[in-house]
């Protein structure tokens, strides 16, 4: 089983590696492509290999669906069969937090809640590869207030972390009825940039495909690059449509992605990090491309 993981986890990156090279090359080639067509001068560090590029940009076109991106990878296959997700929390949580990781189930549907206990990351992370787990998620508190998601997903990355904030239980929404299970759809709001495509992606890959007539939605709309998690049903009456909010509510925020598994740690490469001291960080907006 480790021989197996092991193999697995070297031919995914001598397979994103290769990828990687293959997309600097084309680069390279398109670059040499627009200065030909503006009628400029060459680029001083492609002039040696111009001729090369030249060559190859008579055989040079992109296959139909082809991304040329390794990062997305992981998700290749991913809608062929339902995720297997499996929710946990930080040691020792509190009532408030098993509860919101309870709620978080039922927004996920076919998810499973474990208590962590005193188990380290290591075997939960292998617990959850012998199971055939797709996505771990791990929640996190400070003084009983959930503000931290993680979102791991199996077997070899990305991995995904979140502040939660405004964390608001089904309870206290109000006016609910029973807690809906159908695949709902998903809407993605204002996730255009490469950087909200790639944390969409990660997010959308935790719901199974809805039924056409599912009347379940969870909405995730990006407000200042702050994503909001909105959970409604709604009824068609005649010609109105009704909609009721029935929760969990909370809001996340990307400070980190990595390329491996959580219990690799820093030890994994760091594909994208928050950089909020910066001198540009109020003006910039990272998850929409406006």
């Amino acid at each position: 089983q480790l021989r197996r993981q092991a193999r697995e986890r070297r031919e995914y990156l001598q397979r994103r590696a290769r990828e990687q090279q293959q997309r600097r090359q084309r680069e390279r080639r398109e670059s040499l492509r627009r200065a030909l067509d503006e009628n400029r001068l060459l680029p001083t560090e492609l002039r040696r290999e111009a001729l090369a590029l030249q060559k190859e940009l008579e055989f040079d076109f992109d296959a139909p669906g082809e991304t040329g991106d390794s990062q997305d990878d992981e998700y290749r296959w991913a809608g062929l069969e339902p995720p297997k997700v499996m929710v946990t929390t930080s040691r020792d949580p509190s009532s408030r937090l098993r509860l919101f990781a309870k709620e978080l189930c039922l927004l996920l549907p076919g998810a499973r809640r474990m208590n962590r206990g005193r188990a380290e990351l290591g075997a939960l992370v292998g617990a959850c590869r012998a199971a055939g787990v797709t996505d771990l998620l791990v929640l996190h508190e400070t003084r009983g207030r959930p503000d931290g998601l993680t979102v791991s997903h199996l077997p070899h990355g990305p991995t995904a972390h979140f502040t939660l904030s405004g964390a608001v239980l089904r309870q206290e929404v109000g006016g609910l009825g029973g807690a809906p299970l159908a695949a709902p759809h998903l809407l993605l709001l204002r996730l255009d940039s490469p950087l909200g495509q790639r944390v969409g992606t990660i997010l959308k890959h935790l719901f199974p495909v809805p039924r056409p007539d599912s009347r379940r939605v969870v909405t995730f709309a990006n407000e200042d690059d702050v994503i909001l998690v909105r959970n409604h049903v709604y009824r068609r009456r005649g010609r109105t449509v009704e909609l009721e909010e029935v929760g969990p509510r909370f809001q996340l925020r990307p400070y980190l992605i990595r390329l491996g598994t959580l219990e690799q740690g820093d030890a994994a490469d760091v594909e994208w990090r928050w950089h909020p001291y910066t001198a540009t960080a109020p003006k910039r907006r990272l998850l929409s491309a406006a």
